[in-house]
């Protein structure tokens, strides 16, 4: 099998394996689903870190506003009787006033950032030197240990406006936000090798080849967006360890010419005294002790 190192920009993202002979447009499909399924887990982690500490999201046209203009327009967040966290709650009033302050207790925050951290990890970037492809069933897994989190903690669910509930459910609205900006669209989504673009509907071996016991670095983007920059011709670690052979080899030959230049002193010519020892017939006398 093929292994696809993934990146975007200079960013290492995930392995991917596949055959030489796939489907390009299945390839690039799945790796999307990937890349996005990786953005989708990381979006919900914040919002569950948000949740964890200050309770369900506010109704929209509550968020950002004070206890007096709640008051003032009379609004109430019907939600918040309804959607309790298993155990109680313990009030911690949200400083940018987007949850409603109802945080879960001690054991069921552990609950969910347990849930967190283990679902960071199976699609931790750190898996592409640990050398352990991705795959979309991984991902989708570590979106399951988010929603069997939020179910143990919320038995009711959240309240369907709460962002968390809309990523489960696949009708977040990312508009305006920078989220929107690094999500793939799938259908103008493309994969470079070596500065070429990988056509659809081809086989990967027209591309990269047919050696299929092979690594390559390929890069995603999306259409409009030009051409990715190409891999150097040397890895960066390479590059920091030529210099380092270099710096060393130019203090070697910096020693090898003050040796040089400092050679002479040991040659009795250079002996300042070697003249009047000679006049004085001393010049091979060696002086005993005791």
């Amino acid at each position: 099998m093929v292994i696809l190192h993934l990146k975007r920009g200079d960013e290492n993202l995930f392995l991917y394996e596949t055959d030489i002979n796939e489907n390009t447009t299945e390839v690039i499909k799945e790796i999307t689903a990937i890349y996005n399924g990786r953005l989708k887990v990381e979006r919900v982690c914040m919002e569950m870190e948000e949740l964890a500490s200050y309770g369900t999201l506010l109704p929209p046209e509550m968020i950002g506003l004070t206890d007096e203009q709640v008051e003032e327009l009379k609004l109430k967040d019907i939600w918040a009787e309804k959607c309790i966290p298993s155990g109680g709650f313990i009030f911690n009033k949200d400083p940018i006033g987007r949850r409603n302050g109802q945080q879960p207790k001690e054991n069921m925050q552990e609950v969910l950032r347990n849930a967190m951290k283990d679902s960071r990890e199976l699609i931790d970037k750190k898996l592409v030197l640990a050398k352990r492809p991705l795959t979309l069933k991984i991902v989708s897994e570590a979106l399951n240990l988010l929603r069997g989190a939020v179910t143990i903690v919320y038995p009711m669910q959240l309240p369907p406006h709460d962002i968390i509930r809309q990523e489960f459910m696949n009708v977040e609205d990312l508009t305006g936000t920078q989220a929107s900006k690094d999500v793939v669209e799938p259908s103008k989504a493309q994969l470079w090798f070596a500065g070429r673009l990988i056509l659809k509907d081809k086989k990967l071996a027209e591309f990269i080849g047919k050696n299929n016991k092979t690594k390559v670095v390929v890069k995603l983007n999306q259409h409009g967006e030009g051409p990715p920059g190409r891999e150097p011709v040397i890895t960066e670690d390479l590059r920091r360890r030529m210099m380092a052979d270099s710096y060393r080899r130019q203090e070697e030959l910096k020693k090898l010419e003050m040796d040089e230049d400092d050679n002479y002193l040991n040659s009795s010519w250079a002996d300042g005294g070697c003249l009047k020892r000679q006049a004085h017939g001393l010049e091979n006398v060696r002086f005993r002790v005791g």
